[in-house]
């Protein structure tokens, strides 16, 4: 597998990016989906990678810088077409490298609280994410589960 930062030209993108807001609305109400559509991907604060293998794009992952030494993990998806084979595992290792790479003392991330988010849940936590409280401009939602790491200082 090859993650690359992606330049968001290609239609493979904007059909995966729309597959990941479709699914965030079939489990939360509008008001409490947080995934950033295309356009919202391309400030500059964000860095976007995707991951491919073969020329087939298999998930994509991002990080927003909050301040200098706090990032957030964004529009982190698998297609549906390549679940269970370890691409968000390997997508969360590149944004952890990342973020130690720029010295974030702390890394944290929103998610779903229903069911069909525990997968997730479970991923962040095996590399270190716990329950926080809500961050940057999030405010308590009963949808969204607020969780972070912290990086030791080099």
């Amino acid at each position: 597998m090859d993650i690359r930062i992606d330049d968001f030209h290609g239609a493979e993108i904007a059909a995966l990016l729309q597959e990941h807001l479709d699914d965030m609305a079939l489990h939360s109400p509008p008001e409490s989906i947080h995934a950033l559509d295309l356009e919202n991907l391309r400030r500059p604060e964000i860095t976007f990678w995707t991951v491919w293998e073969d020329g087939e794009l298999l998930g994509c992952g991002a990080i927003k810088q909050l301040d200098p030494t706090h990032g957030e993990i964004k529009s982190m998806r698998t297609s549906r077409h390549h679940r269970r084979k370890g691409v968000a595992r390997l997508m969360l290792q590149h944004i952890l490298a990342e973020a130690e790479r720029r010295r974030y003392q702390r890394l944290s991330l929103e998610t779903g609280s229903a069911a069909a988010f525990e997968p997730a849940r479970q991923l962040y936590a095996q590399f270190g994410f716990t329950s926080c409280g809500p961050f940057a401009n999030y405010v308590e939602d009963p949808y969204s589960v607020f969780m972070t790491r912290t990086f030791n200082a080099i």
